[in-house]
């Protein structure tokens, strides 16, 4: 029996193999762990070639495009696009009815044939610039509901004067 004060030495005054191979195992998980939390600062990343917070570039700021409705587009890759040219003039809209289904990406291209007015739907906060005679203004929006949905000029009195049309989100 081993006293607890006394070491236990082999025949030939040196310490125990186990001792030896619970320090190499002490070792190698260090070793471990370090490779493993630092080898995580060289793997890509979703910003991989951005700038860092503090990090200095040599690259000049580029300026970003305004969020256009085609910039939009070119985000949605699944969505149904439909385009319907609205012509404007002497309180009427042609044509006075739209049909779409629920989840269609809607863009309207507003021609203005006489007079000065805009294109509004305000269910879906869709609206146009108010143009004169002979120019173009566009608007897009997504039709995610459905039901009628009445459209109008927003200029003076021209919605009471019968500048109106339906939207149908089927």
């Amino acid at each position: 029996m081993i006293d607890e004060t006394q070491t236990v030495q082999t025949p030939s005054g040196q310490k125990p193999r186990f001792t030896y191979y619970a320090l190499g195992l002490v070792l190698i998980v260090i070793v471990a762990g370090y490779l493993i939390f630092s080898g995580n600062s060289q793997a890509p990343t979703e910003n991989a070639g951005e700038p860092q917070p503090g990090e200095i570039t040599n690259e000049q700021p580029t300026l970003e495009e305004p969020n256009t409705p085609e910039m939009i587009v070119g985000a949605e890759t699944d969505a149904t696009i439909k385009t319907f040219t609205v012509n404007g003039k002497a309180f009427s809209f042609t044509p006075n009815e739209i049909r779409v289904k629920k989840g269609d990406t809607v863009k309207i291209v507003f021609v203005n044939d006489g007079g000065f007015h805009d294109w509004v739907l305000d269910e879906f906060n869709a609206r146009t610039a108010q143009i004169q005679s002979g120019q173009t203004a566009e608007v897009q929006f997504v039709a995610d509901r459905t039901g009628a949905f009445e459209y109008y000029c927003s200029v003076g009195d021209h919605r009471a004067l019968g500048m109106v049309g339906q939207l149908i989100v089927e």
